[in-house]
């Protein structure tokens, strides 16, 4: 009887660890930020910033060659609470920096652009 209750216990203390576990997979903070989530993920950001990141309204900003230190910043910045954006803190909540990262470097190669990103060796 007690061995069966210990089999209980440690059954139920498991369950429990497991929890934060099982909400941050299913947050997406430890899905890679392989080039398949980067595909998928610009899907979504191409609703508003338009297709590689660049808008075809001036109600959105165009991200496509946009610095990748400026535009890693600023997604930070979203999901922390420290650039208030409704819609962009939503989008980018659940995102690990690995995640953000990736879509930084993503929106900073893109070369068909009208932004002009001058670097200081230029």
């Amino acid at each position: 009887m007690i061995h069966a209750f210990s089999r209980i216990a440690l059954v139920a203390a498991l369950s429990l660890a497991a929890g934060p576990l099982m909400a941050q997979s299913e947050s997406g903070q430890d899905k890679a930020a392989d080039s398949d989530w980067v595909s998928q993920t610009t899907q979504t950001c191409a609703s508003c910033h338009g297709k590689n990141g660049v808008a075809q309204t001036p109600n959105f900003p165009i991200i496509a060659g946009q610095y990748q230190d400026y535009l890693l910043h600023s997604l930070k910045a979203y999901r922390d609470g420290e650039r208030e954006n409704a819609v962009m803190a939503g989008q980018v909540q659940n995102m690990s920096n690995d995640q953000l990262e990736a879509l930084a470097r993503y929106y900073s190669r893109q070369t068909d652009t009208p932004l002009h990103t001058p670097y200081l060796d230029d």
